[in-house]
């Protein structure tokens, strides 16, 4: 394994239940280079999310190769601590008179949510007071999870996957069920995130919410990668058009993706 790896994955087979979510699926991803994973559904984007937070093993073959930060054996607690991910239906782990700061809290213990006989220590607030902060969201740290926006309550998420400060960041469609002004400050905190030094992986169906600070795109289709490198050679007008079935034309306006019907 090249020693800027995080992910390297070579020759795997995954099945989820009686499906083969990936076929003989060959990929790394590299400390330093964001990443954006674009597909239709069933393309076997959260397959691979499973395989990158180390909830999937691939099928035992003498061929296969599955290392995550260059161990082919992890412990989910050491994961914790390497890759913070952030997926929309952690949103309904957690009751709604939760305290929003006890969302972030709780991550320290690898749990959704905090019970009576969890104890933090002045250090562990002072995590995830810095982690809030960093998302902006310090004004509603007392505030119930469940009176906040959907928008307020994602980056909450965040800052819960940012607390333990992991080298990389993970965000499965981070823009679900959010309005066009939430989506428009979640991409700035994805933003902050790449420009303060963490590497992230973004997982969306949306090309448009793809940063400009993003470089490197995968699409995949069928379980398997059908295009991977820079993005604007990725997505042009002829491959989204194949992967999507329907005619489109891309423009690059600011170094944003913008996708029209052709």
């Amino acid at each position: 394994m090249h020693d800027d790896c995080f992910l390297e994955i070579r020759s795997a087979n995954v099945w989820r239940g009686d499906t083969l979510a990936l076929r003989d699926f060959s990929l790394q991803l590299r400390h330093g280079e964001s990443v954006a994973i674009l597909g239709p559904n069933g393309a076997g984007k959260s397959t691979l999310l499973k395989l990158l937070t180390g909830e999937v093993r691939p099928e035992a073959n003498h061929q296969t190769l599955c290392r995550l930060f260059g161990e082919d054996l992890w412990s989910l607690e050491d994961l914790r601590h390497r890759i913070g991910v952030v997926m929309p239906e952690d949103i309904a782990r957690f009751h709604p008179e939760e305290e929003a700061r006890d969302v972030v809290l709780s991550s320290l213990r690898g749990a959704f949510g905090r019970t009576r006989d969890m104890r933090f220590s002045a250090k562990d607030r002072a995590a995830a007071d810095r982690a809030i902060e960093r998302l902006g969201v310090s004004s509603l740290a007392g505030r119930d999870f469940g009176t906040l926006s959907s928008g307020e309550r994602r980056r909450f998420l965040i800052a819960r996957a940012l607390v333990h400060n992991p080298p990389v960041m993970v965000l499965d469609e981070p823009s679900t069920a959010l309005d066009f002004a939430a989506s428009i400050g979640l991409t700035s905190a994805m933003r902050d995130l790449i420009s303060g030094g963490h590497t992230l992986v973004l997982v969306t169906h949306h090309p448009g919410e793809i940063p400009p600070e993003i470089e490197r795109v995968i699409l995949l289709e069928h379980g398997r990668i059908v295009a991977d490198g820079p993005k604007k050679k990725v997505l042009g007008s002829s491959k989204l058009s194949e992967l999507f079935h329907v005619p489109l034309k891309v423009s690059w306006p600011g170094g944003w993706c913008d996708v029209r019907p052709a």
